[in-house]
Formats: C-alpha cells, sequence, structure tokens
C-alpha cells in the first residue's frame, strides 16, 4: 500500500442524536487513490459522494476510521490538494487574475511568484487576455475554467473536482471535459491523480480509469473496478455502450449484488420466457410513464435523460425508476444516456384512455413475467383467485423481505391498470375481473 497517495481506512460518517441512536451517512468504508489515475465516484442522490470528497480531501473530519496521505494520518501533515466545485466559487468583486492567485496569497507566496504561476496557468487553460476581466462578464463555460485554474496554480498532487460540469451546458462541459483529458494524457500539469464526483455514467465512462459506484442508506462501496477501454474513446462502441449499461444497472438496482449484474450485450437482452428469473421492476407508476412518454413527444421523439432530468427539476435517481419501467415495457429505448420514443410509446401516449390500458396490458403481459404467471394463476384456478403469499414465496426466493413487498406492490399497480386482476387488500387475494372480462383474460394468458 506504499504507492498510495490518499488511503481510507474504515472511515464512517455518522451525526449523533439525542437518543442513543445515530444517523449514519457513510458505513465503514475503505478506499485508496493511487498515483497517474482518474477515479469516477458515482452514486444515486443521499449515498455520500460529496460527503466522502470532502472527508478524502481533508475538509471534513471522519466520525471514525482514518485518512492517510502518503500512509501518514492527514491530521499530522500537510497535504497538497485542490477542489473544482459545482458552482463556480468565485470571487465576484476580484479580477479573473485575482481569483487564481487567492491561494497563493492565502499561502503566503509572494507577488512576484504569483503573478508568474497565475499568468501560466491563466495561458493553458485558454483565458489569456482575460486577467482584468471580471467573473460576472465571462460565460458559465469560461468562469469554470477560472475555478479550474485557481485549482490548478497551487500545483496540487490531488485534483478533487465536484459535479464540476453540472452546471454547464451540454456543448460547453463537452468541451471542457475534452480539455481537461488534453492536459491531463499530455501532462502539461503537474497533478497526479484527478479524483471526480459525478451523477453522469457517461461522463464517468469516458474520463475515468477507475469507477466507484455507491449505495445509499448508508453511503457504501457497491463496487470498485478499472475502465480498461484505451483513450480516445468511442461513446459509440460496444465496449462503452456495455458499461455505461452495466453501471446504470448497478445504480437502479440496489437490493442486486454487482456480481449477479452480468456486463450486458449491446441493448436489452432477450428474456427467455421459460426462465423462472424475476427482472426487478422498477418503482414507477402508468400515470409517470405516460407523462415522461408525452415530454420525450414533445421534444421529437428523443432527449438527453440527465438534461431531461435537470429542465424538470427531477434528481437523476428519481427519473430513472421512471425510464427503466418504460425501456422495459418497451415504450422507449435508451442508449447512450438517450431515450428515444418507441412506435409502441408513441401509440400509448397519444391514445385515449381506454386504449392506454389495452396497450399496456399487452407490453406488460409480453415483458413481465410475473404479471404473466399472476394472471395464468389466476385463469387456472376455478374461483379465479390466489392468495398474496403464493407469490411472495417465489419472489422471495430472487429478493430482499422489503423488495419482495415493493416488486409484489408495483406489480399489484400495474396490473390494476391494465384490469389484468384485482387484489381484494382485506382477504390479500389476487382475484380476476368478473365474468365477462375473466374470460377475455383467459384469452391473454394462453
Amino acid at each position: 500500500m506504499a504507492d498510495t497517495i490518499i488511503r481510507a481506512r474504515q472511515v464512517e460518517k455518522f451525526y449523533a442524536q439525542p437518543s442513543e441512536n445515530r444517523i449514519q451517512v457513510i458505513s465503514p468504508t475503505d478506499l485508496a487513490i493511487y498515483p497517474d489515475e482518474i477515479v469516477a465516484l458515482l452514486g444515486p442522490s443521499g449515498s455520500g459522494k460529496s460527503t466522502l470528497l470532502r472527508m478524502l480531501a481533508g475538509l471534513s473530519r471522519p466520525s471514525a476510521g482514518e485518512i492517510l496521505w502518503h500512509e501518514q494520518p492527514i491530521s499530522k501533515v500537510d497535504i497538497n490538494v485542490s477542489i473544482v466545485f459545482q458552482s463556480f466559487a468565485l470571487f465576484p468583486w476580484l479580477t479573473v487574475q485575482q481569483n487564481v492567485e487567492a491561494p497563493l496569497k492565502a499561502r503566503g507566496m509572494n507577488l512576484a511568484e504569483r503573478n508568474r504561476r497565475s499568468l501560466k496557468i491563466l495561458d493553458t487553460v485558454g483565458l489569456d487576455g482575460f486577467e482584468a476581466a471580471y467573473p460576472k462578464e465571462l460565460s458559465g463555460g469560461m468562469r469554470q475554467r477560472v475555478g479550474f485554474a485557481r485549482a490548478l496554480v497551487v500545483e496540487p498532487e490531488v485534483l478533487f473536482m465536484d459535479e464540476p460540469f453540472s452546471a454547464l451546458d451540454v456543448l460547453t462541459a463537452e468541451n471542457l471535459r475534452s480539455e481537461l483529458m488534453e492536459l491531463w494524457q499530455k501532462k502539461t500539469i503537474p497533478t497526479r491523480s484527478i479524483f471526480i464526483v459525478t451523477h453522469n455514467i457517461e461522463e464517468a465512462v469516458l474520463l475515468a480509469d477507475r469507477i466507484i459506484v455507491l449505495g445509499r442508506n448508508p453511503g457504501h462501496v457497491r463496487t470498485d473496478f478499472k475502465v480498461t477501454i484505451p483513450h480516445p474513446r468511442d461513446r459509440k462502441g460496444a465496449p462503452f455502450t456495455n458499461l455505461v449499461d452495466y453501471i446504470y444497472k448497478v445504480l437502479t438496482r440496489p437490493d442486486v449484488t454487482p456480481s449477479e449484474v452480468p456486463m450486458p450485450a449491446t441493448g436489452r437482452p432477450a428474456r427467455d420466457q421459460r426462465q423462472a428469473h424475476y427482472e426487478m421492476l422498477p418503482h414507477a407508476r402508468p400515470g409517470g410513464i405516460a407523462g415522461l412518454l408525452e415530454i420525450v413527444i414533445d421534444l421529437r421523439g428523443k432527449a438527453d435523460i440527465y438534461r431531461l432530468a435537470d429542465e424538470l427539476a427531477f434528481e437523476i435517481d428519481d427519473l430513472l425508476p421512471i425510464v427503466d419501467a418504460a425501456q422495459l415495457l418497451g415504450f422507449l429505448k435508451v442508449e447512450e444516456g438517450d431515450v428515444s420514443i418507441t412506435p409502441t410509446g408513441t401509440a400509448f401516449a397519444e391514445s385515449e384512455i381506454l386504449r392506454q390500458k389495452e396497450l399496456f396490458r399487452e407490453a406488460a403481459l409480453e415483458h413481465v413475467l410475473l404479471l404473466r404467471q399472476i394472471t395464468r394463476a389466476l385463469s387456472s384456478k376455478s374461483d379465479h383467485t390466489v392468495p398474496e403469499e403464493f407469490f411472495l414465496d417465489m419472489l422471495d426466493e430472487q429478493f430482499s423481505s422489503d423488495e419482495t413487498q415493493r416488486q409484489l406492490e408495483t406489480a399489484i399497480n400495474w396490473g390494476r391498470y391494465a384490469e389484468l386482476f384485482d387484489f381484494d387488500a382485506s382477504r390479500r387475494r389476487f382475484k380476476l375481473p368478473d365474468t365477462e372480462e375473466a374470460l377475455n383474460h383467459e384469452d391473454l394468458a394462453e
């Protein structure tokens, strides 16, 4: 472990409460940052990404465990790190050059050396000629360049970045990512390692040599792996899209261990109708699916998932289950972070309510094994009823007890909407709709 720059050893973050209980933000975690690598940290909201970054950077003390800098306790040595924040965090009353010089001035560096180093780094990040400008005169992309320059002027050994591109438009963010990679690969900057927190899966796969995915409640490392795709990375290539798909599934299936999520082929794999393996149902309502499809239609049938979440003021992990549900039902296709509506999805979104129910019913029976099994079991019984416990027992073989209940609740919601069956909550029994409808559903289940 002697070659680590920063190492976290069983670090935790929790907050004590008046009672004996405590709020656990980060569970005991081991993590290391090595030279010559870009590390990307992904995770849903509330998983403690920024909290972990701040502990590693020395801005926040862990509640337990320790952070080591070159194997020495971080509290006993001077560390050389800097941070680029999501918000530009510039001093509006200072010029560009004065903003960049601020950390050097705080370190007591003399005026001549501050001037030399600030002008050099401004030229490196493409801000030559803007030294005397004020932040209000700059575009968002140029202000973030100032943030990069201010972080790099101290020549940090580790550069921490907390969602540095999320406040920028798509093209500006893309340009800055490319320029950062150019600086890194040409070793124009003295930084030995970059640690970036992001919610953008494609961004992580595009930049990182290593990706760490966190789970939440409390925050913990779900998977930590190296990215072996050579640079420059082709976003349309199968290795890239496969890895994006893998990470997406790890993020959206919190109760499945990453080892149980195989690296997928490009696109959604075909399902073996005879295999008794339940695909996790995303916890989304039919109304939410319909609403998302209408929005995508208004965007000419295609949208970037992460940009759409920002425009709707959604957390990305709140939108992803709706996207995944629409994809599962065949209403959307997801590729490279973009969603595009299918002809079936268009028909569903543009139909009247009764036709929507028919289309949803057809899609559910085709794509969702659990709903097919419930319908067939009901059709095979003389009284057309089956106890809830029967399906709970089957699901319990694959999911945790809490997730088993949630899966069945989602199935009930979808099945009721599609008029596949009813559910008697007082008796905890499924039942087919009465008489003529029951006969129709028997035909559907065959």
